[in-house]
């Protein structure tokens, strides 16, 4: 099995990002969403989400993405 990590790089600043995991288990199925450096891997923050707030996070990151390809072709 490959061993790999997505790490998304931020628009302006390709030290920061944001990756994120599942993790399951009796009683902690979560989505865990860590931002960090990569020049200071002591500097972290994360949140836990459950299902139902992750797939709530999803639909707004697609609406918020909707909002700016539409005001692309308003643009031209």
């Amino acid at each position: 099995m490959a061993k790999f990590e997505l790490k998304f790089l931020d628009a302006d600043c390709n030290d920061t990002y944001i990756t994120s995991n599942a993790y399951f288990g009796e009683n902690l199925n979560r989505i865990w969403i860590e931002i960090g450096s990569i020049s200071d891997n002591e500097q972290k923050s994360f949140i836990l989400l459950d299902k139902s707030t992750a797939i709530k996070f999803a639909k707004t990151l697609r609406t918020e993405i909707n909002k700016i390809t539409e005001s692309e072709v308003k643009n031209g």
